[in-house]
């Protein structure tokens, strides 16, 4: 029993040799395979760096950029009117409503190119004949039936500026709408020759002709800081 235990021992180390030579035989004659793994190492680190760099060789790189997902032609409506200039709040005292009457007022002075002096005689005529409210006419049945804010009484006389459609500024449906009133005031004011050099009172009453041609400078200040507010939003 014990010689063969002996023997036993024996055998196992010898195949525990046999093995580790094995082994070291393999990675001997197999160099391709050991090399294999090195190079498969090797591309899995460069993979990884270069995936940290990417987004500078992306950025070097000349490209022409797509459409942005918020400003594109296919983006959300409500994304889309974030990026729009503010509404500007009121001033002088206006409520919502007349500071947007304002603005009509102001923007449509710019597109027609009329310097800012003309738009504070807009604003300001505005103010003393309708308080910048488009006004339908109590005796014009048919200025009711377009888009208003309220009735005057005076005459036939509608609108932002009270304009009549007896006295030749155009049609009632016309004089309705804000930007056309607008543009029939500053077109005839601009027919006034000096009208720049005027006190705002008598260069609006050089259109106006009213019948208090003084009431129109108590609104002078009011229709500068309004004018003021609009044009600083960039709408």
């Amino acid at each position: 029993m014990l010689a063969t235990g002996v023997l036993c021992c024996l055998g196992l180390a010898t195949y525990a040799q046999t093995n580790d030579e094995t082994a070291g035989v393999v990675a001997r004659v197999d160099p391709l395979a050991a090399h294999s793994q090195l190079v498969q190492r090797a591309e899995q680190e460069h993979a990884s760096r270069s995936l940290d760099r990417s987004p500078s060789a992306q950025a070097a790189a000349p490209t022409t950029a797509a459409p942005s997902a918020s400003t594109g032609p296919d983006a959300d409506p409500d994304v889309r009117a974030k990026k729009k200039p503010a509404e500007p709040a009121p001033v002088a005292g206006l409520t919502r409503t007349q500071m947007r009457n304002a603005e009509v007022i102001v923007r449509t002075g710019r597109d027609m190119g009329v310097p800012r002096r003309g738009l504070v005689i807009a604003v300001a005529t505005a103010m003393q004949e309708s308080n910048l409210y488009n006004l339908a006419s109590g005796v014009i049945p048919e200025s009711q039936r377009h888009p208003h804010q309220g009735l005057g009484w005076d005459h036939d006389s509608v609108g932002l500026f009270q304009q009549r459609s007896s006295s030749g500024w155009g049609s009632v449906d016309r004089l309705m709408d804000p930007e056309f009133a607008t543009r029939q005031f500053l077109g005839a004011l601009e027919q006034v020759p000096g009208w720049q050099q005027m006190r705002l009172t008598d260069a609006a009453q050089a259109v106006q002709v009213s019948a208090y041609p003084d009431h129109y400078a108590k609104h002078e200040w009011r229709a500068s800081e309004v004018v003021d507010a609009v044009l600083s939003t960039g709408r």
